[in-house]
């Protein structure tokens, strides 16, 4: 039941011009999926949460998108529960599950909503609850933010990113992002064409400079594993969007009893913040 309302809301709000469809951008992604961008995944969890194995321990992946990052956790040993509100994004994890990890009944997959608490509830407790980027877009992130808490066992750790608050900069991109997924799909290059001049103009300049052209573009690594299309529409049509200083989100777990062990900025620019907490109690 879950699983079917999960769906119907989010096809509502992709037909009413509230949501971009993360999924599309990450069914594209599996085409290009490799070991190294395995590796660097299973590499990345392992500095954040400063952990060589997740052997006896439980990962939810919210918001699992491709999937990469549970595959990563069930490479490193956890048992993993991953869910995402977008039906593709939960095909996408499906489809990686069962390339790497098929019939493996330690990595369970399902569709539902960061914001449906009692969706939650059912999901229990887990010693690792991951995030990256999919908070901010659901429409109520302080919401999603105190609904994961419940799901970090005791002396559990919760891994977020979130994107940076940039002031006016920010506004901007909300009415870019806004008008990108409220445009049909034909006018939506009106928004994407100077979303690329904005976001790769200047580096493309400066390779053109230093008479290297499309240098950064031709070996360009997202540390989400996209290629530099797939991640500037990924960024350009990320709505709903919302952003947060991390101070505000020192404070916001601080009162719910979590302890902040890493920190990791992106230096005041556009981009995510990231955050590994642990609960006290």
């Amino acid at each position: 039941m879950a699983d079917m309302a999960s769906a119907r809301a989010y096809e509502e709000e992709v037909n009413g011009g509230e949501r971009f469809k993360f999924g599309e951008n990450w069914t594209q992604f599996l085409n290009v999926i490799d070991e190294y961008r395995i590796e660097q995944a299973v590499d990345s969890l392992k500095k954040m949460l400063e952990l060589e194995t997740m052997e006896g321990m439980s990962f939810l992946d919210i918001g699992s998108g491709s999937g990469l990052f549970s595959l990563a956790a069930r490479r490193l040993g956890a048992k993993v529960l991953s869910f995402d509100y977008d039906p593709k994004s939960v095909a996408c994890t499906a489809e990686l599950k069962r390339r790497y990890f098929e019939n493996d009944k330690a990595w369970q997959i399902g569709n539902g909503s960061v914001l449906d608490r009692d969706y939650l509830n059912t999901l229990g407790m887990f010693d690792i609850v991951y995030s990256w980027g999919v908070l901010h877009h659901t429409g109520a992130m302080w919401t999603a933010l105190d609904n994961v808490a419940y799901n970090v066992a005791l002396n559990g750790k919760l891994f977020i990113a979130l994107y940076n608050d940039q002031g006016r900069a920010s506004k901007i991109w909300w009415l870019v992002k806004k008008t990108y997924v409220a445009l049909p799909k034909y006018l939506r290059w009106l928004v994407l064409v100077p979303g690329y001049v904005s976001l790769w103009g200047p580096v493309t300049i400066r390779d053109f400079v230093f008479f290297r052209p499309f240098r950064t573009w031709l070996t360009y690594k997202n540390n989400r594993g996209m290629s530099p299309h797939r991640d500037v529409v990924d960024w350009i049509g990320g709505f709903p969007f919302e952003v947060s200083k991390p101070e505000q989100i020192f404070d916001f777990y601080k009162n719910r009893s979590f302890k902040l062990t890493k920190l990791k900025t992106c230096a005041g620019k556009h981009g995510c913040n990231q955050f590994v907490f642990q609960r006290n109690n």
